[in-house]
């Protein structure tokens, strides 16, 4: 389970570009978010009450359950959506997180006093050496006007919430059965994406086929297996080596890209792809 739940969640975390590349065309991103992460947290409320799990008690433990939540799902993917609707390149908003090892490694560091040896930075900057090669092609095509600091600003920010909320993952006052924890969390993240939605969002919803199909996705393995694999995982190991799994990532979305849409896949990106897999294997050492 230790090795293969690291590459079963990478390959799961990829497929959620491809998701977010399909949804755009068939219903407002928000709603989509909301919708997805309200039928999670039923989901888990079910999974739950019938295994009898033990719900999480008191204030302190369950407000940070829900911060969890709304931090690792909410605020990351809401302004993160917002940035590549408002123009933000899905290969820019995928370099930018790739930052998000990099945000762990310092905390780690900087506020929980954490040492980490020489090679989990050179894995770390060997594999971000690599996502920027997979993704320079889109890189160089990028406009002036897609890089406006707002939108980079939001982008940005999203990953640094991912990263907290990462932090509080690793909270022992955040542990707990998965399943009633998972409830807890989603329910944090379907009320923020709901706030963002009445505010930010555009009552636009298609109800075709497709739009289901890609909802039906989004909660069932990109959640219930993506998501719930990312909280065992940090439960399981240390922040940074979970967090340096998130480099294989982009390079592993271009080449699923290249499978399915036919985008083109150079030299140079299948190099960076090489050097992404080799810092992630480094920094995990």
């Amino acid at each position: 389970m230790h090795t293969a739940a690291p590459l079963l969640f990478i390959l799961i975390w990829s497929t959620g570009f491809l998701v977010g590349r399909g949804v755009a065309a068939h219903a407002d991103p928000f709603w989509f978010l909301a919708a997805r992460f309200a039928c999670v947290s039923l989901a888990f409320v079910a999974l739950a009450w019938w295994a009898r799990a033990p719900w999480p008690r008191g204030a302190r433990r369950v407000g940070l359950q829900l911060l969890a939540g709304a931090l690792m799902s909410g605020i990351y993917l809401g302004p993160s959506w917002w940035a590549m609707a408002q123009g933000l390149p899905a290969g820019v908003m995928a370099l930018i997180g790739a930052l998000q090892p990099l945000f762990t490694a310092l905390i780690a560091v900087l506020v929980l006093g954490r040492r980490l040896s020489p090679s989990t930075w050179a894995g770390l900057a060997l594999g971000f050496g690599g996502v920027t090669l997979v993704l320079l092609p889109k890189l160089q095509s990028v406009g002036a006007d897609a890089l406006s600091w707002p939108v980079v600003l939001a982008a940005a920010g999203s990953i640094l919430s991912l990263t907290v909320g990462s932090m509080v993952q690793k909270s022992p006052l955040a542990s707990g059965d998965l399943r009633s924890a998972s409830a807890v969390q989603n329910i944090g993240a379907a009320a923020v994406l709901l706030l963002m939605a009445l505010a930010l969002g555009q009552p636009h919803w298609d109800g075709s086929a497709q739009l289901w199909s890609y909802l039906g996705f989004a909660v069932l393995v990109l959640s219930l297996g993506g998501a719930t694999l990312l909280i065992w995982l940090m439960r399981h190991g240390e922040a940074t080596r979970t967090a340096a799994l998130l480099l294989a990532v982009p390079p592993l979305a271009a080449v699923e890209a290249w499978w399915v849409f036919g985008e083109t896949l150079s030299a140079t990106q299948l190099l960076g792809f090489v050097l992404a897999i080799g810092g992630v294997a480094l920094a995990r050492r």
